[in-house]
């Protein structure tokens, strides 16, 4: 029985007769999580975690129709059982789980194993076909715990104090710059760019904590920055904006960080390996648990994960997909020109 097709619209579920997270306007689009490369502008309907839902109205608008679900909750759409599971990956991301004639699909989206204090926990589901992401599916690519983690955060944060720097994190909007705040809270001042502080208020609309933060002036007032804490979107990277603030030393925050001398370094002063996704280890430990009987590989190292889950006797395929990595130094957002 196939309960999923690769379609080049998106993954598309023919007996629902909806799409996960397609990347071309359909009728009916379940969201896996609310990073762009997931959820696009278009939809007729839109079904979501409840999480979810205030990051659609950020990025695609207030006037989409969009339906929300609790995890675990299960909805029949034309005779197919959905429900949303933990993810893990970022706040409401969820793995879609499809239930038709006793056979079972899931589509993970983006997802890690491991707890960052912010996003629900993933969760274990088991099925007969899983689709994985695979964007560090490499065995070079193991992090550290999320408590060792962050104390390297909070230790360059007071080295550059006591060297009157300014700490500039540099980290995705969505997911990066909120762990980030997290992690030096109460080391000083934290400032962020306007673009992850409308994000947080996201964060903020569904009750999740956040520490205390000022959305930085760049352009009037830069010197107020000075020996604090700021956060920026990756996009500004080596651009004005940095150039402006006094006494600046930068650290990327990126899962590829683990790499030392990836091109993504530029121009950083420091690297940290912090990421969303699940390492080598979470993949397989991921994938095995679900007792899959089929895998299709997604987005990432996907010809080499699924060829070595062939090797282990897991049967794997690899499916192109348009998704794209939240952990590059890019963002498609106007962020040097904040709106009024």
């Amino acid at each position: 029985m196939k309960l999923i097709k690769f379609t080049n619209k998106g993954i598309y579920c023919p007996q629902g007769k909806f799409y996960i997270d397609p990347w071309r306007p359909v009728d009916m689009a379940v969201i896996t999580h609310g990073h762009a490369d997931h959820a696009r502008w278009g939809m007729k309907k839109y079904l979501c975690h409840q999480f979810t839902k205030p990051i659609l109205h950020q990025r695609i608008g207030l006037d989409i129709e969009c339906q929300t679900v609790e995890y675990g909750e299960v909805l029949n759409i034309n005779g197919v059982k959905v429900s949303f599971h933990p993810a893990g990956h970022i706040i409401g991301s969820a793995q879609i789980r499809m239930e038709y004639k006793g056979y079972v699909s899931v589509v993970s989206g983006d997802y890690k194993v491991q707890y960052d204090g912010l996003s629900t926990p993933f969760e274990l589901v088991k099925c007969n076909e899983f689709v994985t992401e695979s964007t560090f599916g490499l065995p070079i690519y193991n992090w550290l715990e999320v408590e060792d983690l962050n104390k390297k955060l909070q230790n360059w944060v007071l080295r550059n104090q006591e060297n009157s720097k300014t700490s500039v994190f540099i980290g995705y909007s969505l997911g990066k710059a909120q762990r980030i705040m997290k992690a030096v809270e109460g080391l000083g001042k934290i400032y962020v760019h306007y673009s992850i502080g409308k994000l947080n208020q996201a964060f903020e609309s569904v009750g999740i904590d956040l520490p205390d933060y000022e959305i930085a002036d760049f352009k009037e007032n830069p010197k107020e920055l000075q020996h604090e804490i700021v956060i920026v979107p990756p996009a500004l990277l080596d651009s004005n904006i940095i150039r402006k603030i006094p006494d600046a030393a930068t650290a990327i925050c990126s899962g590829w960080m683990h790499v030392r001398g990836a091109r993504r370094w530029r121009s950083a002063d420091a690297g940290f390996a912090m990421s969303d996704h699940a390492d080598w280890k979470g993949l397989l430990e991921a994938i095995k648990a679900t007792e899959a009987e089929i895998v299709h590989v997604t987005h990432g190292q996907t010809e080499v994960f699924s060829k070595y889950l062939n090797e282990i006797g897991i049967q794997s395929d690899v499916v192109e997909t348009l998704y794209g990595d939240d952990e590059e130094p890019s963002e498609k957002e106007n962020l040097e020109n904040p709106e009024p």
